[in-house]
């Protein structure tokens, strides 16, 4: 794997996501690597896992060029069946799964984050739910895993918004679960962690899991189905041209 690297230390995987040239934007490569790389987890006797970026972020979300690339409608829905593989894969993993967020986690960076039992951000984090930048709906389960976390309406609201955050104010809404100064506190949690009866607190995450599969499994369909309809808009469009000309997109609501 090129994309991913994985590693192991006793009990703890650590999965870094490794493209620091594009601040770790999901690509096709990666996001098929990361299905490989969380069943090699699933399969290891791991009961921790650590998932990092590599250089000056942790995601900006999907890559931009790739989501260019993909105009026939089969291989868009490739993409987003992978895009649902690696996220029922990560919330039904059986192991305490921890994201730790530094500088950027946008769009399908912070879905993926959202689907760890814990985020922990450092205070140089900056997180947002910015699909609506590009005239597009949160994809890779947003929708329910920010429900989840902060209520339906307040989704609705930092969806529609776009706005990114701080780690504190991502702390104050409950998207963010632990606020670090440095890595040595994130060691320090990891190690808090180890000295718990794990099996015991996987056993609730899988119980919890079993109960909302269906329901995050559902979200994942209507956000494709949903997707590929703003993909045709106009604003979508707009939103693109904007990003790559980088400047201020003119929507007009069509």
């Amino acid at each position: 794997m090129e994309t991913v690297v994985l590693s192991f230390s006793g009990n703890v995987a650590v999965l870094e996501l490794n493209r620091p040239d594009s601040l770790n934007a999901m690509d096709v490569q990666m996001l098929g690597e990361l299905v490989e790389a969380l069943r090699q987890i699933e399969q290891s006797d791991a009961s921790i896992v650590v998932i990092r970026g590599r250089g000056r972020g942790f995601s900006a979300g999907g890559d931009i060029k790739t989501m260019l690339s993909v105009d026939d409608p089969s291989q868009f829905h490739g993409v987003m069946n992978t895009i649902q593989e690696v996220i029922t894969a990560l919330y039904m993993m059986p192991k305490v799964v921890v994201s730790v967020v530094h500088g950027p986690a946008a769009g399908l960076g912070l879905s993926f984050a959202l689907a760890s039992d814990y985020v922990i951000a450092t205070k140089e984090a900056r997180l947002a739910m910015n699909f609506i930048g590009i005239g597009l709906i949160p994809d890779g389960g947003g929708h329910f895993l920010l429900a989840k976390r902060v209520g339906e309406v307040k989704a609705k609201h930092i969806i529609w918004e776009g706005k990114p955050m701080n780690a504190d104010e991502a702390y104050e809404l409950g998207i963010v679960d632990i606020v670090v100064e440095d890595e040595q506190q994130v060691e320090q949690k990891i190690a808090e962690w180890q000295a718990k009866p794990l099996q015991a607190m996987i056993a609730t995450k899988t119980l919890y899991a079993k109960l909302t599969k269906d329901e995050l499994l559902k979200v994942l369909q209507f956000e494709t189905e949903a997707q590929q309809k703003m993909r045709q808009t106009e604003d979508h469009r707009e939103g693109v041209r904007a990003f790559l000309e980088k400047r201020k997109p003119r929507f007009q609501g069509r």
